[in-house]
């Protein structure tokens, strides 16, 4: 989709929804994970990659307030960090996914060590990070705004993964139950900044690129994730049995 001429609010808005079409709930790999069809390393390997993506949320919003000038949207946006760093003794989401991955069999140590974590992976999450980084905050802040499509996807695990995967340790799921309601809370302030600043046609046309761009990144880590863990095709599967990439933060 190209805006010729400058789409009012409502449009605007709908044009963003729209490319929910492409959110990676509709990602084969998630899908087969929402209809029981994955197996114990799949799940395990999802967890493990994704807690890569999880520790740089923080990172990730802090670049957004380093760089904007308004007190009242940091204010707002801290909010973010807090949620997923813990506040005032209250353990948050990077604390819940651990529990998550001690409830599919995985220790505190192997997530935090990143060992898990795909080149792939690690590749688009470092991209988006970096994107944060150097964009205009707003464009950064707005970058978010998958959450439009996120309770969709917590609640799809939260209604079929106790079902298929019992396994799975009940206290695994609180991320999923209180990103329910973070995620609306968010959605309503990013998609707030960006009907106000994406004013134009020209603006618009580069709202709706960045979102392709988050997708995008969502999208790529799950392709990652099916070579290494659904096609038996890890990074360098054709010269070595092991897992040589590397595993620090080098960025």
């Amino acid at each position: 989709m190209t805006i010729t001429t400058t789409l009012s609010k409502q449009a605007f808005e709908q044009a963003l929804r729209d490319k929910g079409a492409c959110y990676h709930i509709y990602h084969p790999y998630h899908i087969a994970m929402h209809n029981g069809q994955a197996t114990r390393e799949q799940i395990q390997g999802w967890v493990a990659n994704r807690f890569y993506y999880q520790t740089n949320i923080p990172l990730k919003d802090a670049a957004i307030m380093a760089n904007c000038p308004d007190p009242a949207t940091r204010r707002k946006w801290v909010q973010r960090i807090l949620d997923h760093d813990g506040a005032d003794g209250s353990e948050g989401g990077i604390e819940a996914w651990l529990q998550l991955g001690e409830a599919v069999g995985l220790s505190r140590e192997d997530l935090l060590s990143e060992k898990h974590v795909l080149p792939g992976v690690r590749f688009a999450v470092d991209a988006y990070v970096n994107f944060a980084r150097r964009a205009s905050w707003e464009e950064a802040a707005c970058s978010s705004l998958t959450e439009l499509f996120a309770p969709q996807i917590h609640q799809s695990r939260l209604d079929s993964w106790p079902q298929h995967y019992p396994w799975i340790k009940e206290e695994g799921y609180f991320y999923f139950r209180s990103r329910l309601s973070q995620a609306r809370r968010d959605v309503e302030h990013g998609l707030a900044l960006a009907l106000e600043h994406f004013d134009t046609a020209d603006k618009q046309n580069r709202m709706l690129e960045i979102l392709q761009f988050k997708l995008d990144i969502l999208w790529t880590m799950l392709d990652a994730m099916t070579m290494a863990y659904s096609l038996q095709r890890p990074p360098y599967h054709t010269v070595t049995d092991q897992p040589v990439w590397h595993t620090t933060r080098l960025v």
